[in-house]
């Protein structure tokens, strides 16, 4: 029988990659995304919640009624619930105050516990959701703590799926690969295997107006006064992940938040991608960089696409918040017209 699983799990990888025809017609390159929201739990998280629970099992660290605490934006939690279900598991996470309630509700109907935390707040915070997911795990026998920011599985997970795979699908054609950078696995993983197949190969990461990765790319230090607050969710940090292999990334970018949101309401618009967030941000970072950097037809661009649309519709796809954000144009027309919804009395 084919295209028939034992569980929901076997559909984790194998994702789509999609060229882009509208969005990016101004840049003669050929650019294509990696549609990751086509792994069943919606996000490239899946490959790495997969990845590292099932090395858990191999090393006898998760056995029947363990718990898996983590640290999460959202899209790790949801891969964690989902593969802690078929596994049978309990699962808890540690989320900011960021996070916006229909994501909180989503990971709550997967059977998680959930934590909500301070955002603004140091990483090594008692408050903070490393610290309180570290003290939970700490606390909770027979616990098992993913810490994705610091385990080498994140990478791996990648290395051994994603980045075959964006080799496979452009026949060892690709030339770019720009993808958001959280805890850094999903970049450093592709990076680490592209790299070995071509080192000609440029790797971008993108990070957030308010972290603290591209200076310390650039300078080895931290920049505490790079720090700010930002809302998009699961790009950038306020600490250095080791799941980040710095030495593997060409150059970084950094997008703010509203131009990232109108390059995200953008794409569902004109290429019909309901992306999330950090779909605008690793787009609008390929249109930063093209501004300073030559890119012909004979290159080919891939970006990494991390999750789906359906968890920012009270978001980034709201009129609501974008005015509350002060967002109040829009790439297309210069107004929010074209999203206006028009009431009959």
């Amino acid at each position: 029988m084919s295209n028939v699983y034992d569980n929901i799990l076997g559909l984790i990888g194998k994702t789509p990659l999609v060229r882009l025809n509208t969005v990016t017609k101004e840049i003669p390159a050929k650019v294509y995304a990696k549609l990751e929201s086509y792994n069943p739990g919606h996000s490239t998280k899946d490959r790495i919640a997969l990845h590292i629970i099932e090395n858990a099992e191999k090393k006898g660290l998760l056995k029947e009624d363990s718990v898996v605490v983590e640290t999460t934006s959202g899209n790790t939690g949801f891969s964690l619930a989902m593969v802690c279900i078929i596994k049978g598991y309990k699962c808890i996470l540690a989320v900011s105050d960021k996070t916006k309630a229909e994501k909180i509700a989503y990971l709550k109907a997967l059977g998680a516990t959930v934590y909500i935390c301070p955002a603004n707040v140091p990483a090594n915070d008692p408050k903070s959701y490393y610290e309180v997911a570290k003290r939970i795990a700490a606390e909770t026998p027979n616990s098992v703590y993913i810490n994705q920011y610091f385990n080498e599985l994140n990478i791996d997970a990648h290395y051994q799926t994603t980045g075959p795979e964006i080799w496979e699908q452009t026949e060892g054609k690709i030339t770019h690969l720009f993808a958001c950078t959280g805890t850094g696995g999903t970049l450093s993983g592709s990076a680490k295997f592209l790299k070995e197949k071509n080192p000609n190969i440029k790797i971008i990461g993108v990070d957030a107006d308010g972290s603290i990765l591209k200076s310390y790319h650039e300078t080895g230090e931290i920049h505490k006064e790079d720090v700010h607050p930002y809302q998009i969710e699961g790009m950038g940090k306020n600490l250095i992940p080791s799941a980040l292999l710095f030495d593997k990334v060409d150059e970084f970018i950094r997008v703010n938040d509203e131009m990232s949101a109108y390059r995200t309401r953008e794409i569902a618009l004109k290429e019909a991608i309901m992306g999330g967030y950090t779909t605008g941000a690793v787009t609008q970072a390929l249109i930063q960089y093209a501004q300073s950097h030559e890119l012909t037809e004979n290159d080919f661009v891939v970006l990494i696409y991390p999750d789906h649309g359906s968890r920012y519709i009270t978001k980034v796809y709201s009129d609501e918040w974008m005015a509350q954000q002060g967002f109040i144009n829009n790439c297309v027309h210069n107004y929010d017209e074209v999203f206006k919804t028009e009431y009959i009395k």
